[in-house]
């Protein structure tokens, strides 16, 4: 049981019951990770209104994003989200446990073209030390055919994660896969 009181799907209202429906028919459930945000109707609409769009984002892929938040999560220990996006990689895009596990060891392994390997690396490295990314950490990206948007979302992907983490683990967030 969270340490805050959640809307449950059953009992939504207003607002939330027509996010929590957009959320069904999308998804086909309402993980316990979305029910968290009604703490706050407005957090849960900015909330969906992100994941949405990353969902559909044009260029930076499902799995890239699902990578990078579950590597962000393991770096700040938040086990629904490991476990929730480690789900992901292997029930849809196809990756193998050991693939996770080898991924979780070592990023630069992860199985991803080269250049969602370099933008990968380059967000992990933004949101563990931010101080020491540099014009020269950026270039290379470019070069790969990456444009300055692609990369600004997904290191605010990764930086998002973080604040997400710490929620998830304060209210103590129940695992729901």
């Amino acid at each position: 049981m969270p340490l805050v009181d959640i809307v449950l799907p059953e009992n939504a209202t207003d607002k939330t019951a027509a996010i929590y429906a957009d959320i069904q028919s999308l998804l086909g459930r309402i993980p316990n990770a979305l029910q968290m945000w009604s703490a706050s109707p407005v957090m849960l609409e900015m909330v969906w209104a992100e994941i949405s769009y990353f969902m559909r984002h044009p260029r930076l892929s499902p799995q890239l994003l699902a990578t990078i938040r579950m590597l962000v999560s393991q770096e700040n220990q938040c086990a629904y989200c490991i476990g929730f996006n480690a789900g992901l990689l292997i029930s849809v895009f196809g990756l193998t446990p050991e693939q996770v596990t080898l991924t979780k060891k070592a990023p630069s392994q992860a199985p991803l073209e080269e250049k969602e390997k370099a933008l990968l690396l380059f967000v992990l490295k933004s949101v563990k030390t931010p101080l020491q990314v540099k014009a020269d950490d950026i270039q290379p990206l470019k070069a790969l055919g990456w444009e300055e948007v692609d990369i600004f979302e997904a290191v605010t992907h990764g930086a998002r994660n973080v604040s997400v983490d710490i929620i998830f683990n304060t209210f103590k967030l129940e695992n729901d896969f």
